[in-house]
């Protein structure tokens, strides 16, 4: 059985930064991507950044290039985003997701963590 728990989420102030972290627990497939979708309150979940597992190949939202930073740990199974330059618009529930058969569609990650809150005030 595989388990992702995010930590990280919290309330900053526009221009401040994040660090957001995902442990997954259990063994995914060879060609695993990992990574997060947000979802803000009346919005749909919507793709932020992925990374190949095996390879390192980051994807990244238009509205995150720049500010967002992907990475991980294959040693100890934790994908990390760095989140920089904070603006309003990127509060939201952030939840980390694995084992997808496409990179930015929600419904194709078998995969999901709980979620957690990532507020920034302006």
């Amino acid at each position: 059985q595989v388990h992702l728990v995010e930590s990280g989420g919290g309330l900053v102030q526009a221009g401040e930064s994040l660090r957001l972290s995902c442990a997954v627990s259990g063994s995914t497939s060879k060609n695993d991507h990992r990574g997060w979708f947000r979802q803000a309150p009346g919005k749909e979940r919507e793709f932020v950044s992925a990374i190949s597992w095996t390879y390192g190949t980051p994807y990244y939202a238009d509205s995150v290039k720049g500010r967002f930073t992907i990475s991980k740990d294959n040693a100890r199974n934790i994908v990390y985003l760095q989140m920089n330059n904070l603006k309003p618009e990127d509060t939201a529930v952030y939840y980390c997701v694995a084992e997808p058969h496409t990179v930015y569609i929600p419904g194709a990650y078998k995969y999901w963590g709980q979620g957690t809150q990532v507020t920034v005030s302006s």
